[in-house]
Order: C-alpha cells, then structure tokens, then sequence
C-alpha cells in the first residue's frame, strides 16, 4: 500500500487565492492548533504575499506571525514559498539578502522551503537553495507550470535535472494558475520519474478551472508523492482541492493517508465562520473560471488584481486587461504567470489599457524584465516589442542575474536602524521593501507609545480636536484599515475626498456639520479648509503628473536640476510595481510637491519643470 503525503496551505496560499491575503495572524491560530494535529507532513504557512501584506496592509509583522505560527503547530513542519532570487518581494535582491533571509527564516521556524523561480531559471534558484540545505532544511524545487509552445514535458524534465544538480531534496510541480490537465499531469509525472526515480515528486495544483482533482488523482497513479490540499472551507474556485474529499477518493484507491480527516474538517468548521470576517475579500464568482485556460493568470493574483483595479477606479477594465494579458505575455517570451512576473505582465497589461497604445508606458520592472534583470525568457521577447521597449541596448541574458548585483545588506543597515529597525529581521523587512518597512515602523512605534487613539483637548475660548490620518475602525465586528488620502474637487453636494480604506482607493463626498481644526500627518484642517496636500492641479506642459494613484518611492532630482526630455523624475509604486515618471520637455525642476511615501492621485501636480525656452 503506496503512502500518500500531504502538506496543508490553507493559511498561506488559501487566504492569498481566496481571501487578498488580509486574514490576521489572530484569527488563524485557533485553526492552526488543529491542523497541527491532523498528520500532515507539513504545513505551508508563510512566504508568498503574505510578508508584504502583513507589512502593507495588516500592521503585523511577518517575522512576529511566524515566531507565533511556529508556538503554536509544535508537531508538523512549518513551510514556506521562497520567491528565489525575489525572496518575497518583486525584484531581484543581491547574495547577501537572500542568503540572510533563509537563514533567519530556518531560525524563527521553518524547515522545508518550496522555492521557486517564475522563469524556471534555476541561476536564480541556485543561492537560496545552497542556503536552505547549508542550514539544514528540506528543499522542494520547483517547477512553475504553464502552456506554451515552449513548455514541454522534455522542457520540465531538462529543469529538475538543474535543480537536483543543486542538491534538492524533492521536485515539485506548481501550477499556480490551475492549467495542468489530467493527462499532462500524468505524462510529466511519469517522466519524472522515470528520469529521476529515487526523487520524491510533489504536486501543487490550484481549482481555478475544476482541473485540480483529476489531475492530483492521475499524477499519484503515475507516482507522484505528494500533494497540497486546504481544508473545504477554502477551498475551490482559485484555491486548491478540499483535503477531506481528496484523502476519501484516495483511501478508496487503496493509497495509505495518515491524515486525520474528522479534525482536518473541525479546522474547516472553525475557518468557515472566521471567513465571514473577511467578505469584502471575497470576491470572487461561486463558478470555475474556464478563461484561465487562456490568460492563465493564478488565483492568487484575480483576487488581488481585482482589488489593485478597484483602487484606481478601473474594475470596468478587468475583462479588457485580462485579454491584453494574453497578448503581454506571449510578446515577452511565455513567462509563467506567478510572482512577479504576474505582477509584471499584469501592471503592463493594464498600463497599456489605460493608455489606449500598447507600451506608451513601461514599468521599470518590464524594462528590467526585457534587459534580462530578471532571468532568461522561456522563449524570444518580440523583436519590435524588445526594440520599443529597450532601443539600442542590449539584453544581459547570459549572465546571472544575481551577479549584476552588489551586496545591499550591510550598506542599508544605518539606514534601516534610522528608519525603525529594531531587529535583524525588521533589517531585512527594510531591504526587502524600504518605503513600506519604514512605514510599518512608524506604526508599530505609535502603537507601541499609545499614539494611535484620537483624543480631544481642550483649550480656552476654542476646541482644537486632533484626530489621526490613518486609522482602524470597527464597524459590527468588521474591521477597516482607513487612510485619508487627499481631496477632490468641491461640487455643489459636498467636499470630495480621497480615503483608502483597506489600501483600496475610494473617492466619496462629504458635507460638513461642524468644522474644527485638526492636526497630524502633514495636514491641517481648519476652518473652511478641506484635508489636502498642497498640490496643485495641472495646467501646463512642465507639470508632472502620474498616470494612476500610488505611492512615491524614490525622488530622483531636485529643485534646480536641469533635466532633459525622457528624464526619470520620481518613481510611484502602484499594483506593486514601480512606475517611473518621465519629463515630457527640457528644462529646470521649478517644485517639487512631494516626498516619499506620499499616497498621490491622477490630477495632483507632482513636480513642476519649467520648459526651456529654444
């Protein structure tokens, strides 16, 4: 009787499919002491978009989550999904930072990485996976899936050949978008290992289409090892096959489980009524998006994509962006749609919606992906598209990538301590995503201080209210993270203001009963004034705006400079890329009316270049 193994991602790659990824570490924990106790072999509960949205979104700090986690689950193993060379972020960071961060991540609690790269370059594999089996851990390398002329079974199969070269101890197929077919689950099964037999094969498949437990199902009768499953009450639509369904059909085939099904559903029955919290998340269609089978963007992208199109007013765009997808991808040479190339085929995709001509506007990302910063493509960028995009300069892909890089980590240290760190870890928070760690920082010192509370003081012959700018509500047990953002245009039924609440950018109208004066944040409130930033509205051609809202992360001139057409002036970040913000004319930087970590709009005045006169 042939042994079937199971790792559990609810609380990873569930809440990220189904969920944005809000879910708090409080409300998992309960369900994590049961899954503990279930038998799995082990549980997936970190890495992903789950350490930028802990920082961004949730106010919690990712290192704490897992110190916590690892209190908690004291029989399984702890797993993670390591971004390779991207660590969890969105580009490629130097030796040093990955190298620190595995092992940081091997101390505070977890024993078996996934790592993957969405290329399938393995160069950028190679540091982590060197790291992880130097301090101990077990390595599952793996395979991101994908259709395309160029991913073939013999494609696979030359890959794991690469990663066993590097010592990994199990290989693992990820179809992240939910595209692996039955039949070709069972032929790259085979091949595997047929090729490589003494090699543990593991198969992470996610239900976007309704594939995922047929092809589970005909890549164990083909030998495969290993499976992912969530418990029922997230599980389907762009998650993963209920484990209680797929460990009932696989004991009726006559496989050894040792998975303990009746506690596996308790932890579900618990999650389902924690899942009520998080509604405004779940957004997705009760049906199985058969589209995928063409854009094959993953699961855990459609629900954050949704919410990145909802914070720029856009969601009326989602079917025509997801058409462009199809077109990005194929021009940049296939890459498998997971993190970050999702990311960046995405944010290129709708850049070319919003602009109405296909790469008017590229992400620094999709630049640096076509220059080769980011791996090697699965097959030839487009010829006009690579010309477009890059000019006269050539693509770097015979080196590694890794290699254009010099160590960051001891340079960012001072600066990392000067913006908050307080531990190795919150350093690498730092490195990882500066404008965001920094941000977190400050919370959390607020917090810690009991800054956070509104409070009313009171002064002789006036009432001066202060209030906060970023706060937290609850509202019938529901809570909101609510951030004032800006001002729109006054119109004759109230003040129009920007808000992001729970990071989603929402523009509404107010009319005031009582106005007092309000202090924090950089902004003032007094009487007859409304919340705003002082930026003007653009009226000439040497005002520079942004094309969608975001934040600034990088200034990269002064008041003064002279500056050419095409210049980069400052860098926005938005649907996590980062967007550069280019001079339209020759000139001088006249203003400057932001700073960094500033939340800006469409219609606000950025910088101001006075034009050359010729």
């Amino acid at each position: 009787m042939r042994e079937i193994f199971i790792t559990d991602v609810s609380l990873r790659d569930g809440i990220q499919s189904l969920l944005a990824t809000r879910v708090r570490t409080e409300d998992m924990l309960e369900t994590l002491s049961l899954l503990d106790k279930c038998g799995f072999w082990s549980l997936e509960v970190w890495g992903g978009a789950t350490y930028d949205v802990c920082l961004r979104y949730l106010k919690e700090d990712p290192w704490e989550r897992l110190r916590r986690f690892k209190e908690v689950a004291k029989n399984t193993p702890l797993e993670m999904l390591l971004r390779g060379q991207n660590v969890v972020g969105y580009r490629h960071y130097a030796d040093d930072v990955v190298e620190e961060f595995v092992k940081k991540a091997y101390d505070n609690g977890i024993e078996v990485f996934r790592i993957f790269d969405a290329l399938n370059d393995t160069r950028n594999m190679k540091k982590s996976i060197e790291t992880a089996k130097k301090v101990g851990a077990t390595v599952k390398g793996v395979l991101s899936y994908a259709i395309s002329p160029v991913h073939t079974v013999e494609y696979y199969v030359k890959i794991a050949g690469e990663l066993i070269d590097m010592g990994i101890d199990i290989i693992s197929i990820k179809d992240q978008a939910g595209l692996l077919s039955p039949k070709n689950a069972y032929d790259l099964v085979s091949a595997l290992k047929s090729e490589y037999p003494k090699y543990p094969v593991h198969l992470h498949t996610q239900t976007t289409a309704d594939l995922a437990e047929m092809a589970q199902l005909k890549g164990i009768e083909a030998g495969a090892d290993m499976i992912d499953t969530v418990f029922y009450s997230l599980s389907c639509q762009t998650s993963h096959p209920p484990g209680e369904t797929m460990i009932y059909i696989l004991k009726e085939f006559g496989y050894s489980v040792r998975v303990d099904a009746e506690t596996y559903k308790k932890a579900g029955d618990v999650f389902r009524e924690i899942r009520q919290k998080y509604k405004k998340f779940d957004v997705l269609s009760p049906y199985p998006d058969v589209g995928v089978l063409m854009h094959q963007i993953p699961g855990g992208m459609i629900t954050n994509f949704i919410n990145q199109l909802k914070e720029q007013n856009l969601e009326d765009k989602l079917e025509e962006v997801l058409k462009e997808v199809t077109r990005v991808r194929e021009d940049l040479g296939y890459p498998p749609l997971v993190t970050p190339t999702s990311q960046i085929v995405g944010t290129q995709a709708f850049m070319n919606v919003l602009h109405g001509e296909r790469y008017k506007v590229v992400t620094k990302e999709t630049k640096d992906y076509v220059k080769g910063l980011y791996g090697r493509p699965p097959a030839p960028i487009k010829k006009e598209v690579l010309e477009k995009i890059l000019g006269d300069e050539e693509p770097l892909y015979d080196k590694r990538p890794a290699d254009l890089l010099e160590p960051e980590l001891q340079k960012i240290r001072k600066e990392a301590k000067e913006a908050g760190a307080k531990s190795e870890e919150d350093i690498l928070s730092y490195a990882l995503f500066p404008v965001v760690a920094k941000e977190f920082f400050e919370w959390r010192e607020k917090a810690q201080k009991g800054e956070l509370q509104p409070y009313v003081e009171e002064k002789e012959e006036q009432c001066v209210e202060k209030a906060p700018v970023e706060f937290n509500i609850t509202v019938h047990g529901e809570q909101y993270h609510v951030q004032i953002a800006g001002r729109g245009e006054e119109t004759a039924g109230g003040r129009t203001f920007f808000i992001r609440l729970d990071g989603r950018l929402e523009e509404v109208v107010l009319q005031p009963v009582r106005e007092v004066e309000i202090k924090g944040g950089g902004y003032e409130i007094s009487e007859g004034s409304p919340v705003a930033p002082k930026r003007p509205r653009p009226r000439d051609v040497g005002d520079i705006t942004s094309p969608i809202s975001g934040k600034v992360v990088n200034i990269k001139v002064r008041v003064g400079q002279q500056v050419k057409e095409g210049d980069v002036l400052l860098v926005v970040e938005a649907m996590k890329m980062e967007n550069e913000i280019h001079s339209p004319v020759d000139g001088v930087v006249e203003e400057i009316f932001v700073q960094v970590g500033e939340s800006v709009n469409p219609d606000e005045v950025l910088i101001r270049v006075k034009p050359r006169i010729k």
